[in-house]
């Protein structure tokens, strides 16, 4: 019944340190606990092994509870998701990995965001939840027309029509009906809604959350989504072209 441990966690600057009024490029990351991060987490205690992909940068930050940006830092969502352990979940990896590989970002991204924004935008959406609706057959049923009119509804609220979200496909779940709710999750054709699988992932000893390693791979395979969605460069010409129409567009005298 699409049942929310914890909504909407504003994570990720990038190429923002903390004190720049530079805008940020944010993301959205939402969904159930291993969205949230249990890699590591045994018997309720994290082993605080924090694997390289996930090591903290002062250009990727989080919106604590406190609704304060600050460096993040593993477990990202320990001040959120309160009523749980947190270990390592799938967001720096994936903030990492888009810092790696801030080339493909491409020009017109980064200049129109500058041109255009005061503040931030919010690039996408990443989404993981679904295993909690495996438990009975109607929740199963029910999830893809649920889950699309949530997407709907949120690009409403935000508002953000064109959002882009990238939801996970369940690599486990807490019911017999796994296999229903992936196949509404692998199914729903809304416009730049893209999926990832993380069937196959390995998992912690409770068969149910994603170990250190998996929410690794999973970052990484949200960030190679995330990237390959990404408009093609501009050509030469073209990039030059765009470059004179937001010259032209702002020194336009008042009408």
């Amino acid at each position: 019944m699409l049942r929310f441990l914890w909504l909407l966690l504003l994570v990720y600057a990038c190429l923002v340190s903390p004190a720049s009024s530079q805008p940020k490029n944010i993301f959205l990351l939402a969904g159930q606990s291993n969205m949230s991060g249990r890699g590591g987490v045994t018997n309720v205690t994290w082993d605080g092994i924090v694997p390289p992909q996930c090591q903290p940068s002062p250009t990727i930050l989080r919106l604590s509870e406190e609704l304060a940006w600050v460096e993040a830092t593993e477990p990202l969502h320990k001040d959120i998701d309160v009523y749980a352990t947190c270990g390592v979940g799938p967001g720096l990896a994936f903030a990492n990995s888009i810092l790696a590989n801030d080339s493909s970002l491409g020009p017109l991204v980064r200049r129109a965001s500058a041109a255009l924004q005061g503040g931030g935008t919010i690039r996408a959406l990443l989404w993981y939840q679904g295993e909690s609706d495996t438990i009975n057959s109607e929740d199963a049923e029910l999830y893809q027309d649920r889950l699309d009119n949530f997407f709907i509804d949120l690009r409403v609220d935000l508002p953000i029509p064109s959002l882009p979200i990238i939801q996970v496909a369940l690599a486990s779940g807490l019911g017999p009906f796994i296999e229903k709710v992936r196949a509404a999750q692998l199914g729903l054709n809304l416009d730049k809604v893209t999926c990832v699988d993380a069937k196959g992932l390995e998992l912690e000893p409770d068969h149910l959350h994603l170990s250190t390693g998996a929410e690794v791979r999973l970052g990484e395979m949200l960030a190679n989504e995330f990237l390959r969605t990404l408009p093609r460069p501009l050509t030469s010409n073209a990039h030059k072209r765009f470059h004179n129409f937001v010259g032209d567009l702002f020194n336009k005298p008042p009408v």
